[in-house]
């Protein structure tokens, strides 16, 4: 059993910076991928960014248009931590921002296809 815990959300203003932090106990697999995605109010949740860790020491990421450029997505060493640091924040990146977790497979856009889940963290960017 994966367990997915996030931390560091919280408010800033626009063009703000906050890193997001995503700690995975349990077996993520030989390869995983871990995402982030986001939520707003009565939408359906999307990816906005995605790393898969495949054999070897290799690894993908994915980022959503909106967020290219201004979002990084990273994992430890350990590849027990994922992190999201967001950039140059903007009114628009304001939502509830969740981890997923898909172990042994790589990653792809449907919430459905995604095994574990963070609780969720607020991110709030307003002036």
């Amino acid at each position: 059993q994966v367990q997915l815990l996030e931390s560091g959300g919280g408010s800033v203003q626009p063009g703000g910076s906050l890193r997001l932090s995503c700690a995975a106990s349990g077996y993520l697999g030989s390869t995983h991928c871990m995402a982030w995605f986001r939520q707003y109010p009565e939408k359906e949740r999307e990816r906005v960014a995605s790393i898969y860790i495949g054999s070897v020491g290799t690894y993908y990421t994915y980022y959503a248009d909106s967020v290219k450029g201004r979002f990084t997505i990273s994992q430890d060493s350990a590849k027990k931590t994922a992190f999201l640091q967001m950039n140059s924040l903007q009114p628009e990146d304001t939502a509830t921002y969740y981890c997923a977790a898909r172990p042994d497979r790589m990653c792809a856009d449907g919430r459905s296809l995604y095994d574990y889940w963070g609780q969720g963290t607020q991110v709030t960017v307003s002036s």
